[in-house]
């Protein structure tokens, strides 16, 4: 089991645990819009996708739980 105080100490880790969380952060976005029924198009998934700011995902990520279309989450 991994050790929840660990911390990585090299850059180069710290990198690519970040971008990691961000690309899953962006996965969670999109699958809650479709989730919900809604129609996400190639173009609002690239665009959430292309995203690399966490906080505007945090925001999308709320927003995703009550727009009435996937376009609506970038209001």
């Amino acid at each position: 089991m991994a050790n929840p105080t660990f911390t990585y100490q090299s850059d180069f880790a710290r990198k690519y645990i970040s971008e990691g969380r961000v690309e899953g952060k962006a996965e969670c976005v999109v699958s809650a819009l479709r989730h919900r029924g809604l129609n996400v198009s190639g173009e609002v998934a690239s665009r959430i996708s292309a995203c690399t700011d966490p906080d505007l995902l945090d925001t999308w990520m709320e927003r995703a739980l009550g727009v009435d279309t996937a376009e609506d989450i970038f209001d």
